[in-house]
């Protein structure tokens, strides 16, 4: 039996955006499509690939009408690195779409008044705003369509970049990366320039084997440099001779690191970093805050809107000095380090380790007498011993993962009866199903989304609820 045919649908107008990169349009029936690489505005023929949750999804086959907010792309790598998904789309316009779809979320799942909901705020910069990257190595360097179906011999050779889109074992080789001051290019480019030159093998995805698997370049707003390199060789002698080269090169790197990874995958939380140059971290600071951050550390992406995010937090909490705060999914501590100066006590509960023993260093290193942070899952360490060991919080900041937070948090939640909760989320579509279950008690008295990421679907969004009275009820 042949293969099945994928259906080309021809002419479907796309509308709006979608989660991780995907546009929504509809054929001339009404019927919706999700579609990758499509912008608002624009008219395609798409290929239906498969159907998910009762919806089809595809690609864009053919532009038959460019949208009216079509831009030129900034970057050379647009479309095949995977990252970036509407740098062809008007800033202006992916800030309307992204607050709208906070919106449509609050007001389909969670049944609020839309209305609630504040402008958006944008990024001030679209460029270079990222503080961390992560680079690969592979034998295997992903091939242009044009390549491909070109009637010359291509051959294949190893890269260094970001993984091609739905592979695991093919690069795109990148030159130049906008999203990170452009120091990182040349560190990146050095590093792959130094190897090739001195027979450094990239890491081949199949055989697991190779000297160079992974680089991760971070930096601060304070002109600090970090370089962690994953290496999957033991030989000190190139490992040592590449560290070396590149501080020669980059004298503005504070930090470089090692990982020896020979693990089947490149994770390197479970691994040792292993100091090769300078103090083992960077620092950060936001508003008056510092922040120590090291190899392995989670931290805001985006520092400059980090600042702006946890201003509006601070401001929706509304403190006056008296209140104990509980910090749910706490992380480095940083949103609730960053309320500690305003509140009486801070308490935080983080589920991974190495995270709260970051809390701690920096709650130390900025003097900080008033917060500690717990290791746990919130659902298991909230409970009425907890609440007894420490009291019953006046104000809840919840900042959970993308799945939002677990239903037994929720009804916790509830039996607390805090007087206000502000609620962090990176996904308005789980805010607003637990804020609709938290709408039992509590009333949702605003909302804050910001733009964290330019060109891409993800947006953080504040709701700040407050405890209904029993008059009120």
């Amino acid at each position: 039996m042949g293969r099945r045919r994928k259906k080309i649908v021809e002419n479907i107008k796309i509308s709006g955006i979608a989660d991780k990169g995907k546009s929504v349009g509809r054929d001339a029936n009404g019927k919706v499509y999700f579609v990758t690489g499509a912008i608002p505005g624009q008219i395609v023929d798409v290929l239906v690939l498969r159907k998910k949750k009762g919806v089809d999804q595809g690609i864009v086959k053919n532009l038959k009408q460019e949208s009216p907010y079509a831009i030129e792309p900034k970057c050379d790598h647009f479309g095949v690195c995977g990252g970036c998904k509407w740098q062809n789309f008007d800033y202006q316009q992916q800030l309307s779409r992204k607050e709208q779809n906070v919106k449509d979320a609050m007001r389909r799942i969670g049944g609020l008044d839309d209305t609630l909901v504040e402008p958006i705020l944008a990024s001030k910069e679209i460029y270079t705003y990222r503080n961390k990257l992560e680079y690969s190595f592979s034998t295997k360097r992903w091939l242009s369509d044009a390549e491909i179906q070109s009637d010359e011999k291509v051959e294949q050779s190893p890269a260094l970049g970001f993984h091609a889109p739905g592979t695991y074992d093919k690069i795109v080789e990148i030159d130049t990366c906008h999203l990170q001051d452009d120091l990182s290019n040349k560190i990146r480019n050095e590093i792959g320039a130094f190897a090739k030159a001195n027979e450094y093998s990239y890491y081949d995805f199949r055989e697991h084997k190779g000297d160079l698997r992974n680089i991760i370049v971070r930096n601060t707003t304070l002109g600090q440099w970090m370089v962690t390199i994953s290496f999957g060789t033991s030989d000190l002698d190139k490992i040592e001779k590449l560290c070396d080269h590149l501080l020669t090169s980059f004298p503005q790197i504070t930090t470089l690191a090692y990982v020896i990874n020979k693990k089947l995958n490149d994770t390197i939380v479970d691994l040792d970093v292993i100091p090769y140059h300078g103090p083992g971290c960077i620092e950060e600071k936001l508003g008056d805050i510092q922040f120590q951050i090291g190899p392995k550390s989670f931290f805001q992406t985006n520092s400059k809107q980090a600042k702006i995010l946890y201003d509006h937090a601070k401001k929706m909490a509304d403190l006056n000095g008296d209140e104990l705060v509980f910090d749910l999914y706490s992380g480095i501590g940083s949103i609730g380090l960053y309320l500690a100066d305003s509140c009486k006590m801070v308490v935080g509960i983080e589920t991974i380790e190495a995270a709260v023993k970051d809390a701690e260093v920096n709650r130390q290193i900025n003097e900080i007498g008033n917060a500690a942070f717990l290791v746990g899952d919130v659902k298991d360490v909230l409970t009425e011993e907890f609440v007894d060991s420490y009291g019953k919080p006046d104000v809840v900041i919840t900042d959970p993962p993308r799945a939002g937070m677990h239903k037994d948090v929720v009804e916790t939640l509830i039996e607390l009866k805090a007087k206000k909760i502000v609620y962090i989320s990176c996904n308005p579509a789980t805010q607003a199903r637990d804020l609709k279950l938290l709408s039992e008690i509590y009333t949702v008295e605003g909302m804050q989304p910001v733009d964290m990421f330019p060109h891409t679907s993800h947006i953080e969004n504040i709701a700040v609820l407050k405890l209904r009275t029993d008059e009120e009820n």
